[in-house]
């Protein structure tokens, strides 16, 4: 269920960030030169003050031309004191955006197969309230003893078929077991959440109206109340943040995803509602790890690509998304033989439409159009197998 658009959407994501950080590093790395050329308030020698900001201004202008190479740096005529500092300030920066790097896709993998565990949560929640509706009547039908007591529609929630067919489904059973999802700790914040969210609720009130609820009715109230309430109410989205450092990133997914597990339930009587969730995670979390490997290594490439083909505009002006979400295509054109052309192309064109400008859509199409054809009469893209069937 972690599909490939999943995974593309992780990796812009941190890819995002590690240009971020990359940022944050540069910025460092210009104040340790200039901080290198401050004078030295315990020296007795008089200090020229405008010749240490020359030389500070000199290597700093150094430092960004060697950015990609040192071979500027070697060659240079500058005072043996701004090669030294430049050398430094390069080593600190690369070593930090490495640092960085490796932090990132070690935090993406993670947070990657978290997400099954999530989103399985958030069904166990809707489960746990039709549970507790159940053993709350219970109660009362036993208080009540021998005087009549009718249910009405309150038992709507416990006897809704999509959450019925879901628990019973050994599928979705096996995969609460293998993620070690469970709800034994909430047991009272269940009865809380409720009571105070779930049964004042509008969706739940309107569903308490129908008697009788079609499958189509029930799978509506389910579903609204996951998106309506789980997915909305800031207390039990706290819970969720407390489980995930992520979940600023991953909520959407984990929605879609839980979402997705209901309307299977809803619209496909004999398969089962959770389908494996890792068939072919070893062979996905490769791809996953090298999208974001490839796309940092070929940046400088990426970067003069896009400059050469707009050349009207300063790259630095371009949408700072549309820069990563560029990058990435080509990484994936040039480096994944088996992925047809048009499928790379249509996936990062979704990605903009989410996380970029209005206008992005329509500029990552013509930008990566162009370059996908120059590149392939070029030789830089080879598809194999199914990558070249499907681009004929």
């Amino acid at each position: 269920m972690l599909n490939r658009r999943i995974l593309r959407v992780k990796a812009f994501q941190n890819l995002y960030a590690y240009e971020q950080c990359k940022g944050s590093n540069l910025n460092l790395a210009k104040d340790f030169i200039r901080e290198s050329f401050l004078p030295d308030l315990n020296s007795m020698e008089v200090q020229d003050k405008a010749a240490l900001n020359r030389d500070a201004e000199e290597a700093v202008r150094l430092f960004d031309q060697n950015l990609e190479s040192d071979q500027l740096l070697k060659s240079s005529d500058s005072s043996p004191k701004i090669k030294k500092v430049v050398l430094e300030a390069l080593k600190q920066f690369n070593a930090a955006n490495e640092k960085d790097r490796q932090f990132l896709l070690k935090n993406m993998i993670a947070s990657a197969e978290r997400i099954p565990q999530l989103f399985l949560t958030a069904i166990e929640l809707l489960l746990a309230f039709a549970k507790h509706i159940e053993k709350d009547l219970e109660k009362k039908k036993k208080l009540a003893g021998d005087q009549p007591f009718a249910f009405g529609n309150e038992l709507n929630l416990a006897q809704n078929k999509v959450l019925l067919k879901i628990r019973e489904s050994q599928s979705y059973r096996a995969a609460i077991a293998r993620n070690n999802v469970h709800l034994d700790d909430l047991e009272l914040e269940i009865r809380e959440w409720f009571r105070d969210y779930i049964k004042p609720s509008e969706t739940y009130q309107e569903y308490l109206q129908v008697a009788d609820p079609s499958l189509e009715q029930d799978f509506e109230a389910a579903d609204d109340l996951l998106k309506k309430i789980i997915f909305k109410n800031e207390v039990i989205l706290n819970y969720f943040s407390e489980k995930d450092l992520n979940w600023t990133e991953n909520k959407s997914i984990v929605r879609s995803l839980a979402s997705k597990v209901l309307k299977n339930a809803a619209t496909e009587p004999e398969a089962d509602p959770v389908p494996e969730i890792a068939i072919n995670w070893d062979e996905d979390k490769e791809f996953f790890q090298n999208i974001f490997n490839f796309t940092i290594e070929n940046d400088s490439a990426s970067k003069a690509l896009i400059t050469q083909k707009t050349k009207n505009w300063d790259i630095e002006r371009l949408a700072f998304t549309d820069k990563v979400i560029i990058s990435m295509a080509l990484a994936e054109m040039k480096n994944f033989p088996s992925i047809p052309v048009k499928v790379t192309i249509n996936e990062y064109i979704d990605i903009s439409k989410t996380y970029s400008t209005p206008k992005s859509k329509q500029f990552v199409n013509g930008l990566l159009d162009v370059l996908a054809k120059e590149l392939t009469d070029s030789g830089q893209i080879r598809k194999s197998g199914r990558g070249l069937l499907d681009n004929k």
